[in-house]
């Protein structure tokens, strides 16, 4: 089961490690962890993935609840949520295959950043499921490098 958390955080030094030592002391994995500063200066957003039983996620966010630096915690729903993550993806090409990929990025919304004699510069922003779908196809090309940020999330509402 996937647990996908939206933490709102004061925004001083610490908090991301006491979050990540919170985990590392439950023997909690994250999955995936993006941050960032809100529209307000003295709070942050995190995004934190996980994954467990029921029993597991549910202790995830009563552990989040009981710090202090925390703000508000949410749990969000799959289906509920609108949920992105970006990659940056560096490619081998060759005259033969330079057109497929092209192609591909075309179909898949993904932008090329930079090209050189013998390989792209690749970025798209996507949901999680999408991105590691891109990377697959990509796989029979050479991918050289791959940076992604972590999923970030919101509620539809």
């Amino acid at each position: 089961m996937k647990g996908i958390f939206s933490v709102l955080v004061e925004n001083k030094d610490g908090v991301l490690s006491q979050i990540s030592g919170l985990f590392a002391r439950r023997g909690y994995n994250i999955d995936s962890l993006a941050v960032g500063e809100t529209e307000q200066h003295d709070m942050s957003s995190m995004t934190i993935v996980s994954t467990g039983d029921q029993r597991t996620i549910d202790q995830i966010e009563k552990q989040l609840n009981k710090k202090l630096d925390i703000i508000k915690v949410r749990r969000l729903e799959e289906n509920a949520a609108v949920i992105r993550e970006t990659m940056l993806i560096r490619v081998a090409y060759n005259t033969t295959n330079r057109s497929s990929i092209i192609e591909i990025c075309s179909v898949m919304g993904a932008k090329i950043l930079s090209m050189t004699q013998k390989c792209l510069l690749i970025e798209l922003t996507e949901s999680p499921e999408q991105v590691d779908n891109f990377v697959e196809m990509m796989r029979v090309y050479g991918i050289q490098e791959i940076q992604k940020t972590g999923a970030i999330a919101m509620a539809k509402k």
